[in-house]
């Protein structure tokens, strides 16, 4: 039914609408708090965004795409790691 590169552009497309809606995110909740904020979901938006579009690159062999979206994996990751190392400190044991 479906062939391989029409497989690798829908995974694009789900990677690119999970990234975009990481800004969508923000911008409803900075408008909801009248500041500028950064929630939790959207690191969480931006590492899936990022894991489908790495792997899109990847099928690809989109070198340039690759290193881009391997970078900003590794810094979603981290920030993840930071926050859930904060809540851990902050919930009672």
């Amino acid at each position: 039914m479906f062939n391989a590169d029409t497989c690798i552009l829908v995974l694009g497309l789900i990677g690119q609408g999970l990234f975009s809606m990481r800004f969508i995110i923000q911008w409803v909740c900075a408008e909801k708090r009248k500041q500028s904020v950064i929630p939790v979901a959207f690191w969480y938006f931006s590492l899936a965004g990022s894991v489908l579009l790495l792997t899109y690159a990847l099928l690809r062999r989109d070198l340039v795409f690759t290193l881009g979206q391997s970078t900003g994996f590794l810094i979603y990751c981290r920030n993840i790691y930071f926050i859930r190392k904060e809540t851990r400190l902050k919930s009672p044991a």
